[in-house]
């Protein structure tokens, strides 16, 4: 079987089973990378930005050596490539868990329940709960269903593409480090920089594709393209800045503004803002449902892709 069939096989199975079964409570294979990365840096950890970029070279390199030796034991049989394939592609995508805790919070918005809206919104972004009302709770669920939807599955199948099963690992290694050292604390601001720049290089396709498909995919096409056009240059994060754009401008809304991460107040500009309204709770399942074609719609550019490059290099 053809490699870019064996993807497309694998990943439409990894992407449905995600759909169906969600992630697993327990033992998932990002949280035992999570575990491996922590142990490394335990090992490594100096206030310097070499020793953060060894730790970077370590934990990538080693996810993307083994996704490379698992796919050439199974090279010779289609079936079990297919199902590496497939299980890779549900290891490291995350668009069922998004959904999930995204609706989760609406439904304690839509019952008028603040408090335990604020308690599950850690399981879905960083934000400080406590210093959000209801509207900016679902600001923030829409702001990270936008971003997640590129970082937990179309930056995922774009790597998976290029590079097959040592790229859909990849891209989950080079993100998960970013979550975990590459913020801007006192801890990290050196050691975490390498991880942070990594992530900003390995996210770029992903993120312009998901602006790409949100644009098509949502309710108000030139409205996408107009807040892309007009506001994705002035936020903070290169990636997280077309993403979120246009997800506002196809929604509607008006995201950014003022949030506070760990104490810490950051002043973002607002997206969308001569056109959008302010975040309504029922804005979140517009987000999600958003989010759910996009990642469908990644799935068929990302086999094209594959195709592509496949044939190329035969």
């Amino acid at each position: 079987m053809r490699a870019d069939r064996v993807f497309a096989y694998g990943a439409a199975a990894g992407l449905l089973g995600d759909l169906l079964l969600g992630d697993p409570r327990r033992g998932h294979p990002v949280a035992a990378f999570g575990r491996a990365a922590t142990s490394v840096e335990r090992f490594l950890w100096r206030d310097h930005r070499a020793w953060g970029a060894l730790h970077t070279a370590v934990c990538t390199g080693g996810a993307v050596a083994l996704g490379a030796a698992a796919a050439r034991v199974v090279r010779t049989s289609p079936a079990a490539s297919v199902a590496l394939t497939a299980a890779a592609t549900w290891a490291v995508v995350g668009g069922t868990s998004l959904a999930r805790e995204a609706r989760s919070i609406g439904r304690a918005l839509e019952a008028g329940d603040v408090e335990g809206a604020r308690e599950r919104l850690p399981h879905l972004c960083g934000r400080d709960p406590q210093a959000l009302d209801a509207d900016g709770i679902a600001r923030a669920v829409v702001e990270s269903v936008a971003e997640n939807t590129s970082d937990a599955v179309v930056g995922a199948l774009v790597w998976g593409a290029v590079g097959g099963v040592p790229g859909l690992v990849g891209f989950r290694a080079v993100n998960t480090l970013d979550a975990m050292v590459g913020h801007k604390s006192a801890k990290y601001r050196r050691y975490g920089w390498a991880s942070a720049r990594l992530d900003d290089v390995a996210g770029w396709p992903g993120a312009r594709l998901t602006a790409v498909l949100a644009t098509l995919a949502g309710g108000d096409p030139r409205g996408a393209v107009q807040a892309w056009r007009a506001d994705a240059a002035r936020h903070p994060s290169p990636n997280a800045g077309p993403v979120e754009a246009s997800f506002a401008g196809a929604l509607g809304v008006r995201l950014g503004g003022t949030l506070s991460y760990g104490g810490r107040v950051e002043h973002r500009p607002v997206l969308n803002g001569d056109a959008g309204r302010a975040v309504r709770v029922g804005d979140i399942e517009r987000a999600v449902r958003l989010s759910q074609r996009v990642s469908w719609l990644a799935l068929g550019v990302s086999v094209a892709v594959r195709r592509i490059v496949k044939g190329r290099t035969s």
